[in-house]
């Protein structure tokens, strides 16, 4: 992929608006027009003195009028595309020049507008335009990270402070024997969390076995985990090898464990304890050598003191933890985590990966994730899929929207949005300040201010 020149993306951080018109009143005029809305702009008399500014990413919009000398705006238009193809070029028109611009808008132009034209109707056009610029641009920077990324980076994904927390986590943790019980809630990505500490590890090479224990029948659960031998009862045609002795060498993961059942639960410390299990109609226990990680969305010790849950066994798994923040409490981490999805599901399904809007960012952004990571990932599918409306939380006629309230009060959510829209735009300005004051329209002041009070430090993206 081509990377957008430094300069670009550090030095003019706000999109500009390249204007291009030859008639000198015209120019002057629409300038100023666009400049009272608040609009940065450059005015050119010609393509071939505003062509040396663009470039691949260039942080801008294209206004330009159709006639023009020696080269008009939509002979030049495939000339821009093929620099930048994701570049908003808005074409004016004067009367007579309707289906030429029209044609052109075919050919990838992103809007026209017919002379006279009010100050309204051009305001609007350029700041949708510039909308549509900023969101393909900090896409085209989220793909960038991720295919930067490597390692852990690449399947951990998330920039917050609690990720790159459970990243040193398993990496500590990783190579040692140490058994890990994981914490989190439905959807936070435990088990690829136990994958992580498994593939970072000398016994990577080996068996990673997962056992969901919420899914084992109670009469099932010890031939699963210990296996058994021939005839050991009825059904039992032929020796099996349990989960343990397939494991041994690897890692065992064994998801849910708070609702194993309790007989199984005083077997299972037995054989943590021991490092041996015994099959099913046999009495020579067989060692084995595996790393257990265990996952639970609930808190196993308030369940042993409450008796659901054996105190002992808890004691015995319970060496280091490792606790998987819910998406709502790293609300930074959406886009670059939706993005990845959007890819993922683009080329599972064989289609292009589209880009949300504003709005539908912001909808993300504001929604309580109660089934976390895992349901993000099924609304970017959605997304891929086409399948969904403006509303990206909503299924159905049903919004997601209407899940259980998030349950800090309105101040700390308040918080918690603002933190990541200001990540975010340190990210892609790579930890220039004023350039991000720019881009969030606060003065640097303010953004220094609020960076000390949520405790960012903007040198992390540098």
């Amino acid at each position: 992929m081509t990377n957008p020149p430094p300069a670009a993306a550090n030095e003019a951080p706000a999109i500009r608006v390249l204007l291009v018109e030859d008639d000198d009143d015209v120019r002057l005029s629409t300038t100023q027009m666009l400049s009272l809305a608040g609009f940065e702009v450059e005015a050119f008399p010609s393509v071939e003195r505003v062509r040396p500014h663009i470039v691949f990413g260039v942080p801008a919009v294209v206004v330009c009028d159709v006639r023009l000398p020696r080269m008009s705006g939509t002979e030049w238009l495939p000339e821009v595309r093929g620099i930048d193809p994701e570049l908003p070029v808005i074409l004016v028109t004067g009367h007579g020049h309707i289906a030429m611009a029209v044609a052109a808008m075919r050919d990838g132009a992103y809007d026209f507008i017919e002379k006279p034209f009010t100050t309204e109707r051009l305001v609007a056009i350029v700041r949708h335009a510039i909308e549509r610029r900023q969101l393909a641009l900090q896409v085209r920077s989220l793909r960038e990270a991720l295919d930067n990324w490597n390692g852990i980076q690449s399947v951990l994904i998330g920039r917050s402070a609690q990720m790159q927390q459970v990243r040193r986590n398993v990496m500590t943790l990783a190579g040692t024997s140490a058994d890990v019980l994981i914490y989190g809630e439905t959807g936070t990505g435990k088990e690829l969390v136990a994958r992580c500490l498994h593939e970072h590890s000398a016994r990577r090479r080996q068996h990673f076995v997962p056992l969901n224990c919420g899914g084992l029948p109670e009469a099932l659960a010890e031939s699963e985990l210990f296996g058994h031998e021939a005839g050991a009862f009825t059904g039992a045609s032929r020796t099996r090898v349990g989960k343990f002795e397939y494991a041994s060498g690897g890692t065992l993961f064994l998801d849910e464990i708070e609702s194993m059942p309790m007989a199984v639960q005083i077997k299972l410390l037995r054989a943590l304890q021991e490092r041996s299990v015994e099959r099913i109609g046999a009495n020579k226990p067989i060692p084995f050598d595996c790393r257990v990680v265990a996952a639970s969305k609930d808190d196993l010790k308030e369940l042993s003191d409450r008796q659901k849950f054996r105190a002992d066994l808890y004691y015995r798994i319970g060496v280091a933890f490792i606790e998987l923040p819910p998406l709502r409490e790293r609300r930074e981490d959406i886009p670059l985590l939706f993005e990845h999805f959007v890819l993922q599901a683009a080329a599972k399904y064989d289609r292009p990966a589209p880009v949300p809007s504003a709005a539908q960012m912001a909808d993300l952004m504001a929604y309580a994730w109660p089934g976390n990571v895992r349901e993000l990932r099924n609304v970017a599918d959605r997304f891929v899929l086409g399948l969904l409306g403006e509303r990206l939380t909503q299924v159905r006629g049903i919004g997601l929207g209407d899940a259980p309230a998030l349950p800090q009060a309105l101040p700390q959510q308040v918080e918690a949005f603002e933190r990541a829209v200001i990540v975010e735009a340190l990210r892609r300005h790579h930890g220039d300040q004023p350039a991000t004051a720019g881009a969030l329209g606060i003065a640097r002041q303010t953004l220094f201010d609020k960076l000390r009070k949520l405790g960012i430090a903007a040198d992390e993206f540098k």
